[in-house]
């Protein structure tokens, strides 16, 4: 994408409505058959894998993962996975779909669940996931896991939550590779959208939450990507964000929408290879 130039402050709240809402750039503007798929195919992985673990890295119901193991007496590598859903919707249980094709390569699958929107504030949300991915690290010898070999993902605002986590992690925490699918990564433009209603982030808020705005020297190998089928300003935010990091590829995923782009975390496509690639499976 060559022009990353911010636009957002051009617009009034009603245009941010529209720029910052994903299904708008669909044909028909109907996610429902995108959430209806992440549903399905996590069920189906639920039911082929029955001895998940679910992990506790906080005492409420919402702050656990969801761990599948590969068949290997050695320690595995791990893929950590956060959902999107504007920090206000999905869960874990609609975010294990990838899970297989990670466990196929030997790789080990966890999905990641937070508390959302409005029962945590984006301080609380970015928080957990920090804790939750710190958990991983510290736990990674008892459960059978390379701490060397660990990456991390997210999708939307899943992608967002994962640079935050990795703007905060210790020295030691840090994943070997990074990839933000269709992410947001500058908040303030949403201040005054539907979005932030159950968020109701403050100018500070957005600013503080916004990982484009901080410290970024010491941030992870990252592959960023988007679909073709997106919004100009999540395409923006992300090509921005990716010239802003040490050490990052951008791709535009031909084809994919901002919904459909994460199945290709691990089904033997470009991306995926790309991802393997990085985070050295």
């Amino acid at each position: 994408m060559s022009d990353i130039a911010p636009r957002w402050r051009e617009m009034d709240a009603a245009a941010r409505d529209v720029a910052y809402s994903p299904s708008k750039a669909l044909p028909d503007g109907d996610l429902t058959p995108y959430l209806e798929a992440y549903a399905t195919q996590s069920a189906a992985t639920y039911a082929a894998h029955p001895h998940v673990q679910t992990l506790r890295y906080g005492p409420h119901d919402t702050q656990s993962v969801d761990l599948f193991m590969p068949e290997t007496d050695d320690p595995a590598p791990l893929h950590i996975f956060i959902h999107g859903g504007y920090w206000q919707a999905l869960s874990k249980r609609e975010s294990t779909f990838p899970a297989q094709g990670f466990l196929d390569q030997g790789v080990a699958f966890a999905a990641l669940d937070y508390t959302l929107a409005p029962h945590a504030t984006l301080d609380e949300i970015t928080a957990e996931c920090l804790d939750a991915v710190s958990y991983l690290f510290e736990q990674a010898d008892l459960l059978g896991i390379d701490p060397a070999r660990i990456s991390l993902s997210g999708s939307s605002a899943g992608a967002h939550l994962a640079a935050m986590t990795c703007l905060d992690l210790a020295p030691q925490h840090r994943p070997n590779g990074v990839i933000l699918l269709s992410g947001i990564y500058e908040l303030e433009p949403l201040v005054g959208t539907y979005v932030n209603e159950p968020l109701k982030m403050s100018v500070e808020d957005a600013r503080y939450n916004s990982p484009s705005l901080r410290d970024l020297t010491t941030f992870p190998p990252t592959l960023l990507a988007w679909g073709e089928i997106e919004p100009d300003e999540f395409k923006r935010q992300s090509a921005s964000f990716a010239l802003q990091l040490p050490k990052a590829e951008a791709k535009e995923i031909k084809g994919r929408n901002h919904f459909d782009i994460v199945h290709d975390l691990s089904n033997g496509s470009d991306l995926a290879q790309a991802l393997a690639k990085l985070c050295k499976f």
